[in-house]
């Protein structure tokens, strides 16, 4: 069963990396997070000192400093993707009279895609500047439990606004701050936020469309060989009826490339579409993820002295102070708030 074995080889690698995001892309306060800060603890007193001072410095460049390297895996993960579908699937689809406007509807989406990705990447997501900080300020009001009033930045030198944050990597304050997102290289902000959600949509709806051709490749495959009703001989000599296992290892050996993509697209959907239904469950809200750690990690009056800084309050983001109701939390999202002129009286 080697395919098995590389396929093991291959998620392991893949959940790495995702962990390894989750532990430096500012999501340290996750479970995950959490117990990969255990485990690394754990293993490190066992680590040569100039290897963790190497995986130091290179885990520093790649997550706390701006750089393009998950820009380049990011369109070299989509180019493999897509070279595959069109080299291969594309083909295999069109015999079995797929139609064409089915097999054309990845590229659409790609095109789709690729805009909101570099929106993502080279829209100012909010920053909080001398020139545009006096209006900045007067954009939400502080709600005295996360925000308050004449908090300074030390780095930027400025009275923080109600919602903003300085972020490490840019070294700047971002109005509305959510958080870093190394994929695009940028953070997510006031107004680049509506991108960032359209943007993980569509990589959710392209995952899931080429995802559903290949499976539909792949049966047409099965049932057209009779692979369903087929025998093979075993090890003992003895004939018996194929069932799933042989029937994903005879298409992995077929349909090498097919299968790890069909099983990359997978993993990527169902991580990407929590994600995705995570960020717009906030946006509902009108919360932020970076305001949704922060209000499960402080204190409340009501808790008892003695619990801690954690809140045991359940924490609803749809009762939120800067909600205004679903279609007005929906609504700022696409178009960010201004700060209110004063009328003059005559």
């Amino acid at each position: 069963m080697d395919f098995l074995t590389l396929f093991a080889v291959y998620v392991v690698v893949v959940v790495t990396c995702i962990v390894l995001v989750c532990k430096y892309a500012g999501q340290e306060q996750t479970t995950l997070g959490r117990q990969y800060g255990s485990l690394t603890n754990a293993v490190s007193p066992y680590v040569p000192l100039w290897l963790k001072r190497l995986c130091s410095r290179a885990v520093h460049r790649l997550f706390h400093e701006r750089n393009n390297l998950f820009i380049y895996m990011h369109l070299l993960l989509e180019g493999a993707v897509y070279t595959e579908y069109s080299y291969e699937v594309f083909g295999y689809c069109k015999e079995m009279d797929t139609t064409l406007t089915n097999l054309c509807v990845p590229y659409v989406l790609l095109v789709l895609h690729l805009i909101l990705f570099y929106l993502c990447c080279s829209r100012d997501p909010g920053t909080v500047t001398k020139a545009k900080h006096a209006t900045q300020v007067k954009v939400y009001p502080y709600d005295g439990e996360l925000f308050y009033p004449g908090e300074t930045c030390p780095t930027c030198n400025l009275v923080k606004p109600a919602r903003s944050k300085h972020c490490r990597v840019c070294n700047r304050c971002v109005q509305r701050f959510d958080h870093h997102c190394v994929w695009v290289n940028n953070c997510i902000g006031a107004q680049n936020t509506r991108y960032f959600l359209l943007y993980m949509l569509s990589v959710c709806v392209m995952a899931g469309d080429i995802a559903i051709l290949t499976v539909d490749l792949l049966l047409n495959v099965v049932f057209r060989t009779g692979l369903m009703h087929a025998h093979y001989v075993d090890a003992q000599g003895q004939q018996q009826p194929t069932g799933i296992v042989f029937i994903v290892q005879h298409l992995f050996l077929t349909f090498p490339r097919i299968v790890f993509m069909l099983g990359f697209l997978i993993f990527v959907f169902f991580l990407l579409a929590g994600y995705a239904m995570f960020h717009l469950f906030l946006a509902l809200g009108n919360h932020t993820s970076n305001e949704w750690y922060k209000a499960r990690g402080r204190g409340c009056q009501h808790c008892h002295p003695h619990a801690g800084n954690r809140c045991h309050t359940p924490f609803n983001p749809l009762r939120g102070f800067y909600s205004r109701g679903v279609l007005k939390n929906l609504r700022e999202i696409f178009v960010p708030l201004k700060p209110l002129k004063k009328r003059k009286h005559k």
